[in-house]
């Protein structure tokens, strides 16, 4: 039953991404007509400043926040521990290699990703990013690549506590700062009492340490920590009104590096490769948990 129970917690759904004529008359030639025709070809579209500053450097330097498996997390089988991994940096990996250059992963804090955008320290942030309408003020996104439901994480032994969202009233809720996860629990949870942290596993460290009473995550997120954790349980809660994903975060004024974004969505999603990344970079996740 328990595997039943990690399995289901694991769906998630891959969304599919599909994310001037001339004409000449007759007559008497004119000052007008002896000119050159003008061409009837549209102008070629400008690249963006932050196209030309990836093919310039020769490299795109991709933001993302480790610590949130297996989207993306610290590659322990590799010497020195510092390799970043996921089903994030793959995407990455593809959107590089489409560009025609070289990947560079700056590992961040999660609340630092979109800043990081606007001041140039990256070119895009990768980093299971719920777009927002609020977020889309500042930074673009690309079409949605994955999506799940967002449900809440508890103490093994205290899932019977919790029927619905409601149960969580006056709680203490540990999360991600500036994420999704942190906004749902605020608006839905009734007098919830939030502790924002750094990073998922400070929340679930807190979790687990009885400080606080749940910790909410994406489902796919939440099925990895308990393969791992087997002192952590699901709810069977989902947060209402939710119809999000994870996208990459780009810079205003930058189409072409969307446009490109998209094709390699779009491609790997058909030729299955997304869905491929979800199952091994999960089976990696665990496997680097045990060492």
């Amino acid at each position: 039953m328990k595997k039943m129970v990690k399995a289901a917690i694991l769906g998630v759904a891959v969304l599919s991404v599909f994310g001037l004529s001339g004409c000449g008359g007759g007559g008497a030639k004119s000052a007008a007509s002896s000119k050159p025709a003008a061409s009837s070809a549209a102008p070629a579209q400008k690249e963006s400043a932050l196209m030309q500053k990836i093919k310039k450097d020769g490299k795109i330097i991709v933001g993302t926040a480790s610590g949130f498996p297996p989207y993306e997390f610290v590659d322990t089988s590799v010497e020195g521990g510092k390799k970043i991994d996921g089903i994030d940096i793959k995407i990455a990996e593809a959107v590089a290699q489409k560009l025609g250059v070289k990947l560079d992963i700056q590992d961040m804090t999660f609340q630092s990703l979109l800043s990081s955008i606007t001041t140039g320290k990256v070119d895009i942030a990768i980093s299971a990013i719920n777009p927002t309408d609020e977020r889309k003020k500042t930074v673009d996104f690309s079409d949605v690549y994955l999506a799940g439901k967002q449900t809440l994480l508890v103490r093994k032994g205290d899932e019977g506590k919790y029927k619905s969202l409601a149960d969580f009233s006056g709680k203490k809720i540990a999360v991600q700062k500036s994420t999704i996860q942190e906004k749902l629990a605020t608006e839905q949870i009734k007098d919830a009492q939030i502790v924002s942290l750094t990073k998922v596993p400070d929340a679930l460290l807190e979790l687990k340490q009885g400080k606080v009473d749940a910790v909410p995550v994406q489902n796919i997120v939440g099925g990895q920590y308990l393969l791992t954790n087997d002192d952590l349980a699901p709810t069977n809660v989902f947060f209402e009104k939710y119809n999000g994903g994870a996208a990459v975060a780009v810079a205003k004024g930058s189409d072409d590096v969307v446009k490109v974004i998209n094709e390699v969505i779009k491609e790997n999603t058909e030729n299955g490769n997304i869905d491929k990344w979800v199952k091994d970079m999960t089976k990696k996740a665990v496997d680097n948990a045990k060492k």
